[in-house]
């Protein structure tokens, strides 16, 4: 059992007053990346008990009166998916019942994104039944970040924000200082996200056309654009078991290219997928926390961007009533 502590004092951040009404509670899913967001917003974490009964089922209670006040609960939901979505709706529910003004999920990973439409026959749309769980466990506000479809916001009967990691991610990349770089999206679907960080690193584009055989293999077809010579920044919103941007990396490097760093927002890491990173030709993947990344994982390939003053950033708007678009980059929201 986890217990959490929050301070009702007000507060200030960068010259912000955050007020006596916001508080912030997470489940097990990603305590540290809550801790981290708190610290940017100054304050403390929301006291909750978060743990099991003997028999697995969820024991959880909030520990604090939120009876009025602006809730977030921040709970990414993945692996294990199933225990942290439900970590998060108990949460959603024991809030409601205690009175809570509004309740925001934050989401910094929607899990089971990848279901979002009907792709064989008598298969469900998992992305809409999570929205509606979500929403009918009593949220009045979703907050999540690189939707793997960005569609799963008409989901929701609810609002949604959106939000996009290029911040973080540019200003790390800037300062490694790439030159000669192209951009390369590993899917036709990525292509926006890809164009994006195009335009932000002022560098060309290009695109891997490739067929999913299956949920785990694929199979690159065709290279459009130019990486001979070039130092390639291949862009993702996730990485499951690694084999789609390994075999992408060994085609750019048969078309010649110099060096491979990929950037990646969400680190599901599924399976061996750090086995196929560390034998790939990919020499630096940078990720986010949204996800917690196991030190069974970790690889010195591997280098963690904290979104966390992005989100507290993000939380300290919409509790403010402010606009939350104007934090996104602006090569993001016109590509």
């Amino acid at each position: 059992m986890r217990r959490h502590n929050i301070n009702h004092e007000d507060r200030k951040e960068n010259g912000r007053s955050i007020g006596r009404d916001l508080a912030v509670f997470s489940g097990n899913a990603n305590r540290k990346l809550a801790e981290a967001i708190c610290d940017h917003l100054g304050i403390s974490l929301g006291k909750a008990l978060v743990g099991r009964f003997p028999e697995g089922e969820i024991n959880l209670q909030i520990q604090d009166n939120v009876r009025g006040k602006d809730i977030f609960i921040i709970q990414p939901t993945c692996s294990p998916a199933n225990e942290n979505i439900m970590e998060l709706l108990l949460l959603i529910d024991a809030a409601r019942r205690a009175s809570a003004d509004r309740i925001t999920a934050v989401l910094p990973y929607y899990g089971y994104a990848r279901q979002d439409r009907k792709v064989r026959p008598r298969v469900p749309i998992s992305a809409k039944l999570v929205a509606n769980l979500i929403v009918s466990a009593g949220a009045d506000r979703l907050l999540s970040m690189d939707l793997h479809a960005g569609q799963i916001q008409g989901f929701f009967d609810i609002p949604v924000d959106h939000i996009y990691s290029i911040r973080p991610f540019g200003a790390y990349l800037s300062r490694l200082g790439v030159r000669n770089a192209v951009v390369v999206s590993p899917d036709v679907g990525g292509i926006k996200m890809a164009r994006a960080y195009s335009k932000m690193l002022d560098c060309p584009l290009a695109i891997i056309d490739k067929r999913r055989d299956s949920d785990t293999q694929t199979k690159v077809m065709n290279l459009i654009g130019n990486v001979k010579g070039k130092n390639v920044v291949m862009v993702d919103d996730l990485i499951s078991t690694g084999g789609s941007l390994a075999e992408a990396a060994g085609v750019l490097k048969q078309e010649g290219a110099k060096s491979i760093i990929a950037v990646v927002v969400h680190p599901v890491l599924a399976g061996n997928a750090i086995e196929k990173i560390m034998a790939s030709k990919i020499e630096r993947l940078i990720v986010s926390d949204s996800i917690p990344i196991p030190d069974h994982k970790r690889c010195n390939k591997i280098e963690v961007i904290s979104v966390a003053p992005l989100l507290g950033d993000v939380i300290r708007r919409v509790h403010s009533h402010k606009s939350v678009s104007s934090l996104f980059a602006k090569e993001f929201v016109e590509a």
